[in-house]
């Protein structure tokens, strides 16, 4: 492959939002990543307890082993997804979901997994807390900046 084609898929990546890009030239292959981009959660502190808008519904929270109603819980730190793909809740189909609704997490336990391009991504807990809510379903697409989790 010729290094012109290398520097500018290399601006490419520089330019998009993209994490990660694989070119396959004849039997060439170069594949590219921000090494400085890799799964971590954008976490948003709220100033103060925000309370959950009256339209959440049941199909939005996740159902907990307890007998917690953790659907209209308030204060919480939001984490939101790092990226655009595929959420899931456990390491495969067959296991135990990593979190579920009122799980102890500390800072640094796998919440999820997204794939994106075939690349899978452990989301992280940034704050030591309990999962007051899971926002989606495994299996769901999810984009940036959306919401996946609150903790408190």
């Amino acid at each position: 492959m010729d290094l012109r084609k290398v520097k500018k898929l290399i601006e490419l990546l520089e330019e998009s939002a993209l994490i990660e890009m694989e070119i396959t030239e004849g039997e060439n292959t170069i594949r590219l990543s921000r090494s400085n981009v890799v799964a971590t959660p954008v976490v948003h502190q709220a100033a103060t307890p925000v309370q959950l808008a009256e339209s959440v519904t049941n199909s939005d929270v996740l159902p907990s082993d307890s007998n917690q109603d953790s659907a209209h819980d308030s204060a919480g730190t939001l984490v939101e997804s790092p990226m655009v793909g595929t959420y899931y809740d456990a390491p495969s189909p067959d296991t135990d979901s990593f979190v579920k609704v009122g799980s102890r997490v500390r800072a640094g336990d796998t919440l999820c997994i997204i794939e994106a391009m075939k690349t899978f991504n452990q989301i992280e807990a940034e704050i030591d807390g309990t999962v007051k809510a899971i926002h989606k379903s495994s299996g769901d697409p999810v984009e940036y900046g959306e919401a996946l989790f609150t903790i408190a």
